[in-house]
C-alpha cells in the first residue's frame, strides 16, 4: 500500500534552480559545444539581448520590472549552487540581470554601449566595486558583480544619449 506524500515534504526543486540559474539553459551551451563553461555568461547576457529588445518599445519602467524579476530570480536559483563561495561558470541568470539594468530606458548607439561596457565590465573586472561585489557570499556575490557592472554600462549609455 502506498503511503501518502506528506503535504510538508518539499519538492525537489533543484532542476528548476537548474533551468533557472543557467538562463534557462542557454549558460550549458558553451558546455555542449565546447566542453567549457567559458563564453556562459556571454550566452545569458544574449537571453537578456534579446529581451530588451522585445521592451524597446515600451516605456522605461517596463524594462526596469524587467530587471527586478531577473534579479530576484538571480538571488532564487542561484542559492543552491552558492555554497562554499562556489559561483559555477554555468550559471547565467546574473548576466541576464546585469545586461537588463544596463540598458533600462535606452535605444539605439547608447543601448548598444551600455551593453558592451556592461559586458567588459563583468568579464575584466577591474572597475572599481565589481571585484568586491563579488567578494560577497552567496548568491548576493555570483549576482552583485553583474549587477554593478551593469550600472556602469547604464550610466555609460545614459552619458552617450546626453552627448548624441
Amino acid at each position: 500500500m502506498a503511503v501518502p506524500r506528506s503535504l510538508s515534504a518539499a519538492p525537489n526543486l533543484r532542476p528548476v534552480h537548474r533551468f533557472v540559474a543557467s538562463a534557462f539553459y542557454a549558460g550549458l551551451i558553451p558546455r555542449r559545444l565546447w566542453k567549457s563553461d567559458n563564453g556562459a555568461g556571454t550566452f545569458g547576457a544574449a537571453v537578456a539581448v534579446v529581451v530588451s529588445l522585445l521592451l524597446w518599445r515600451y516605456p522605461w519602467w517596463i524594462g526596469a520590472a524587467a530587471f527586478v524579476i531577473a534579479f530576484a530570480l538571480s538571488l532564487w536559483s542561484a542559492a543552491p549552487f552558492a555554497a562554499d563561495h562556489a559561483d559555477p561558470g554555468w550559471i547565467a541568470i546574473d548576466e541576464v540581470a546585469g545586461t537588463l539594468i544596463a540598458v533600462i530606458g535606452l535605444t539605439g548607439w547608447p543601448w548598444l554601449v551600455a551593453v558592451v561596457v556592461a559586458r567588459l565590465a563583468d568579464i575584466f573586472k577591474v572597475l572599481p566595486g565589481v571585484p568586491q561585489a563579488e567578494a560577497l557570499p552567496g548568491a548576493v556575490g555570483i549576482t552583485m558583480d553583474d549587477v554593478i557592472a551593469g550600472l556602469y554600462g547604464l550610466a555609460t549609455g545614459w552619458l552617450v544619449w546626453w552627448l548624441m
